[in-house]
Order: structure tokens, then sequence, then C-alpha cells
């Protein structure tokens, strides 16, 4: 069979084809310490476990659940962010849980591109962005963000381009992989942008609560049809394999995405969402000791980097450490194949990320302090 000719224009994710080969030489009896991946070693809160596995004795436990998620999830979402952004949303028309936010990027491109139409997105970047974009059929345009311009995009630069056929536009902060920060004034700025183009601007922010003490969100600048945003439990509760993300936005855009997930998936299930009710009531205690754990790690990496050579900014929030290069290396692939076939540490490339990514590599917090300290050791 032949295959869709949207395959032609996507390759297999970077970590599902890399983590094979460093499968490989842990088979091969290599002491792999793996800081690429952002998923979460820890925990989840007990309390939201305990939740989850009462749930499963619940008669309707097994059941289809609703397409846009139980009520008293919707309602445990408003009051999150209401509570850590002081933003007001109505639960039953401006949010809509989902399958984790990655499937949240494939709703919003269904329900908005058409072939041709054109998509922002940042240069670094998450590269589903880009990848989503393509198989939907419509053409990213990259944006630069830069280390002199503090990884935030230049409204200037936009507003040289050609934005006519622009339809969406991806931002990601606190930013994945540099951990910059935006402002609401920077929101303000690109709203105001995107309002006078006729463009629905995207915030995708599952990092906000990570080594963060002032975290944003999008809708503290303005809401309007212009603006959505994906959120995550996946880094703040430490429930990537749970697969807990929303969107919120304005009714008339929540309806359109609900459009395409109600013909996509069944509901989520229940006992998962009762525990993500659990966690997103949990006080600022949690994300205080969670952070004080990324903070004892986050020093060690600084450690590592250091003895790698590195250059970095310290002061960068979420589960990276984003990294310069020495200039000795001709690219970001090369200098983490030397660390991983000389130390048996593996660091991600920042080439993967985009072209603006490249002379840089990102570290994980999420590896625990004994392993730290040994990957600091074989330094």
């Amino acid at each position: 069979m032949n295959t869709a000719k949207r395959l032609e224009h996507i390759e297999e994710y970077y970590f599902s084809k890399k983590l094979k080969e460093v499968g490989y030489l842990i088979s091969k009896g290599k002491p792999i310490i793996n800081l690429g991946i952002g998923s979460p070693d820890l925990m989840p809160p007990k309390s939201s476990i305990d939740s989850m596995i009462k749930a499963l004795q619940s008669s309707v436990a097994n059941k289809y659940q609703a397409y846009n998620g139980i009520e008293p999830l919707r309602e445990a979402i408003k009051d999150f962010y209401l509570k850590n952004y002081n933003v007001s949303l109505n639960h039953k028309e401006e949010i809509l849980p989902l399958i984790g936010s990655k499937e949240g990027i494939m709703h919003i491109s269904l329900a908005f591109l058409d072939e041709g139409d054109e998509v922002l997105i940042p240069n670094p970047g998450y590269p589903t962005y880009s990848s989503v974009t393509k198989i939907v059929g419509a053409k990213p345009i990259f944006y630069d963000l830069t280390e002199s311009n503090s990884w935030l995009p230049n409204i200037k630069d936009l507003e040289k381009m050609n934005l006519s056929k622009v339809k969406i536009m991806w931002i990601n902060y606190p930013n994945m992989p540099t951990g910059a920060n935006s402002s609401i004034s920077d929101f303000k700025d690109l709203i105001s942008l995107c309002k006078s183009e006729n463009i629905l601007l995207v915030n995708d922010n599952p990092y906000s609560f990570i080594l963060n003490e002032r975290p944003i969100s999008l809708f503290m600048a303005e809401k309007s049809d212009n603006c959505i945003e994906l959120n995550s439990l996946s880094k703040t509760h430490n429930m990537a394999g749970w697969r807990l993300g929303m969107v919120v936005g304005s009714k008339k855009n929540i309806d359109n995405i609900l459009k395409i997930k109600s013909n996509m998936d069944s509901g989520m299930f229940y006992p998962i969402q009762i525990g993500a009710i659990d966690a997103l009531n949990q006080n600022k205690a949690w994300y205080k000791n969670l952070n004080q754990t990324y903070l004892r790690r986050k020093k060690i990496v600084i450690e590592i980097a250091s003895k790698l050579g590195l250059t970095f900014n310290s002061d960068g929030t979420g589960l990276f450490l984003w990294c310069k290069i020495p200039d000795e290396f001709k690219s970001s692939e090369e200098f983490i194949n030397k660390l991983l076939h000389d130390k048996n540490i593996f660091i991600t490339p920042g080439l993967i990320f985009g072209s603006n990514g490249e002379g840089y590599v990102r570290i994980s917090l999420c590896c625990d302090e004994k392993k730290l300290k040994e990957a600091l050791k074989r330094l």
C-alpha cells in the first residue's frame, strides 16, 4: 500500500528514534543516565492517586464519559484558573478537558486550518507545532526567538512579514526549550498584533509553576476570540502518563474544537478525571515542595553544565537548563553523541527544536539527585 502524501513531509519524532539507540546501548550493558526527556519522575499527589483508585469502584467508571469532560472537572479547572491566575472562566462554555494537551494541538489545527493556510511557529520551539501543521496540510512559517532578544518574539520583525495567509500563531511561555519567561505586557503586544491580522494566538502553558514564582496566563492580558490557551497537569502534578490537559477560550472557539474532539475520542476515563480534580485542588504547599526538589536538582545540573564548559542563564524556569555548547563543536548533535558514548550521559541537542536551537543543548531536571551526582562524578 502507498502511504498518504502527508507522510512525505514529516519524520518519526526525534525522541522516538533516539531512545531506541539509547535503549540498545542500555541492553548492551551501558550505564546510561538519561537527562534528555522532560518526563517527571516524581509521584503525583498521593490524594490524587487515592481518589482515582476509589473512583474505579464507581458504577459509572467503565462507561463512556462526556466529550467535554465531567462537570466537576471543568469546575475544578475554573477554580484553578481563578486561584492561580486570577482569571475568571465559565466552566460550561470556556473550558474543554483534553487527553493531554498534545492532542489539543491537533484538535486546534484541525478546527482552524485549511490546506495552504500558514502558521507562525517559534524557532526554537516544540517540534509538534510544526509536524501537526504539516499533517493537516498547512504551511509552517518560522519566526525567530534569539538569545539576544531574551527568546521572545520580535514584534517589529513580525510586523514586516506578510501575514495575510497566517491563521494561527503558536507561543509557549514559560518557554520550552529555553526556560524564558514572557510578561503580561509582552502578551498584550502579541494579542494586538494578532487582532490586527486576524490571527488566532495560542499559548501552550504547561510549565508555569515549575521554578517560577509568578505564573501567568495569556488571559491575564486579555480574553478574546483571538486567544486560546493550552494547559496541562503533566509537569505541574507529575501526571505525564495520565494524559491530562485542557484548552480554555471563548465559547465560540471551544465549540469549534469540540466538533473535532468529539469525533476523535469517546471521552476521558472517569477515574482519571476524579484524580485530576484532586490534583487541581492542591494548595500552594504542593508547588513549593515540588520546586524545592527541582531547585536542588538544578544546582547539580548547573555543576554538570559548568563541567562540560557550557554557558547558560541559571534564572530560566521550567524542567530544563538550556545551554550553549563550546565553539569547538561543529553541532549540538556532535556534542551530545560524544557525551553519550564517552560518559554514558544522554542530553538533548538543540537542533531538534529548530535552526535557532543549533549550538545549544537541553538538560532535563527529571532525574533524581543520586543519578545527577553520578553524572557529575563521571565528568
